[in-house]
């Protein structure tokens, strides 16, 4: 499993290094360079502070730009705390495409809709994964709850690495369980705020096999969606070589 990150007010956040792969020299993927979480406005600046600590240098924020921004709810932070940082908003979604809202609206809480959003949207998902093979190292990828959009180019990412998929969907799988009964704070309705660990758990026995699939599928997949042998190698390289 990927190590979990302490940043004072942020849940569900992980560095991707640690995870096997026979792509590294050293077995496992780079610890420090590739962390996911939910929406940054959650952080503290004692967060803030912690995320540099660990060497965070660039942001990729996986919304849309009407999600962007702090709510009433989010502590106050200085925008200090954002110098010398690359901040790239890289929406894999259009929510005002009337196919993707039919298709995809009913299950955006759910792996389920992974395959039409690359489908239906094949540009915004491609320049995401390009947005993070350009950006410095240190990278935090964030959506709003940090578990579907931020799961599915992690899922992605971690596949093409070479990460087993059953490791893959464990990491999936921890971001649905640290966000259960959580409020994301987003201006987007999400079902399993609400949920207890037992809706979960039952919520979780279909849903894995997908993650799966898309994990052991991730290379065809990045090739079907027209990513550069350039971004391809960049993007596993960040992940595999020292």
């Amino acid at each position: 499993m990927s190590a979990d990150l302490t940043w004072d007010g942020y849940i569900n956040a992980r560095d991707l290094g640690g995870l096997p792969t026979p792509y590294a020299t050293g077995g496992v993927t780079v610890p420090g360079r590739i962390a996911r979480g939910p929406r940054r406005e959650r952080l503290t600046i004692a967060g803030w502070d912690a995320a540099r600590d660990w060497g965070l240098s660039s942001v990729i924020d996986l919304r849309c730009s009407y999600e962007v921004g702090a709510q009433d709810t989010d502590p106050q932070v200085p925008e200090t705390v954002f110098n010398d940082l690359e901040i790239f908003n890289v929406p894999t979604e259009d929510h005002l495409d009337t196919e993707f809202q039919r298709v995809c609206f009913p299950i955006l809480d759910s792996p389920e809709y992974w395959s039409h959003n690359w489908r239906l949207q094949p540009d915004l998902v491609r320049a995401a994964l390009e947005a993070i093979a350009g950006a410095r190292p240190g990278t935090l990828i964030h959506c709003s709850a940090g578990r579907d959009r931020t799961g599915m180019i992690c899922t992605l990412l971690l596949g093409h690495a070479g990460v087993p998929a059953e490791i893959v969907a464990a990491d999936y799988a921890a971001s649905v369980r640290a966000m259960a009964g959580t409020a994301n704070h987003s201006p987007t309705v999400d079902q399993q705020a609400g949920w207890s660990s037992e809706e979960v758990e039952g919520w979780l026995v279909d849903k894995l096999a997908i993650v799966r699939d898309v994990a052991a599928e991730a290379t065809d997949i990045l090739s079907s969606l027209k990513v550069s042998g350039s971004t391809r190698e960049s993007l596993r390289s960040m992940l595999t070589d020292v």
